[in-house]
Parts: structure tokens; C-alpha cells; sequence
């Protein structure tokens, strides 16, 4: 394990039954409120983001807008927020995916993607990749290529990597964690 592996993995809080019983929550407050390990994290996405070449990040809802917001500044690139529907004024587009017990839908504003941007998409965990799957739906749809996928935790007993490698196509997926 790598010092920063050992940093994050430290400032990472399980929090039993939560939000339900049976779930070992993975709570990433402490980390963000440690100024070295949050730095030490943004850090590590930023680099990720220009090994990609990406020239813009796209966060998703929540906890992406927390981890990408910082990534997109230190790599001297653009954010873009990826948001639930009917939270974005003006012009979105929108994706629909399913959950375990029923659907979502995330949203884009239409002109902040174009056919020249190459997007790192960033969030905080890949659990079953359903999110995932639809925001680089929507980066496809809004004519955008999907550089890669980054996240600081991948729960890997949830098959979110199988289920998006077919989708990205080439592009990489890096998780700082994976547990």
C-alpha cells in the first residue's frame, strides 16, 4: 500500500447500518475536513485529469461536486456539475438510468460540453457504476469524448468496473481506493 493509500485510508470513517441496516457506510468527512489529506487527494485527481489530457471535469451529484470543484482548479480546468433533474436552470439534456428499485434521471446544461472538450469524470465512490454509466451517456450525447473516469473509492464486491469498461470505451477508469 502506498503512502497516500494509507492517508486516505485513515481519514475514511465505516459508520455501521447506515443508511440502512446492514450497510457499512464509507464516510469521507473526516478526510475532507484533514487540509493535507483533502490536498493530498485533489492532488492525486488533478494529476490523473492531466494524464488524460482531459480539458474539462465533470462532477456528479453530490459528493463529485466536493472532489471534481478542487481537481478542475488545480488542473486549471473547467467544472462542469452533473445534477439530478429539474435542478439546472435553462437548457439541459438529460439521462435516465435505473436503480435497484426504480429510476433517476441526471441532468447537463446543454451548452457547457462540446465536441472539442475531453471530460475526466470525478466522484467520490463507483459502487454498481449506474450513475457512471449515464452521465458518460450524456457526455457522448452532448457530442463531448469521455477522457476517463476517476473516484477515490471502488467498491470492487459491486461490479460497478465490469459493468463500465464496456462503456468507456478505452478511456480509463482509476480508483485511489479500492475496498
Amino acid at each position: 500500500m502506498t503512502g497516500i493509500e494509507e492517508l486516505l485510508l485513515s481519514r475514511i470513517r465505516d459508520v455501521a447500518d447506515y443508511p440502512e441496516p446492514g450497510v457499512m457506510f464509507k464516510d469521507i468527512t473526516p478526510l475532507l475536513a484533514d487540509p493535507a489529506a483533502f490536498t493530498a487527494l485533489t492532488d492525486a485527481l488533478a494529476e490523473i485529469a492531466a494524464n488524460t489530457g482531459a480539458t474539462k471535469v465533470v462532477g456528479l451529484e453530490a459528493r463529485g461536486f466536493i472532489l471534481g470543484a478542487p481537481v478542475a482548479v488545480r488542473a486549471g480546468l473547467g467544472f462542469i456539475p452533473v445534477r439530478k433533474a429539474g435542478k439546472l436552470p435553462g437548457a439541459t439534456l438529460g439521462q435516465a438510468y435505473d436503480l435497484e428499485y426504480g429510476s433517476a434521471e441526471i441532468e447537463v446544461h446543454a451548452e457547457d460540453l462540446t465536441g472539442g472538450d475531453r471530460i475526466l469524470i470525478v466522484d467520490d465512490v463507483l459502487a454498481t457504476g449506474g450513475t457512471a454509466e449515464a452521465s458518460i451517456q450524456l457526455i457522448r450525447r452532448a457530442g463531448a469524448e469521455v477522457a476517463g473516469l476517476a473516484v477515490l473509492m471502488e467498491l470492487g464486491f459491486l461490479g460497478g468496473r465490469a459493468r463500465l469498461e464496456p462503456a468507456l470505451t478505452g478511456a480509463p477508469l482509476e480508483a485511489l481506493l479500492t475496498v
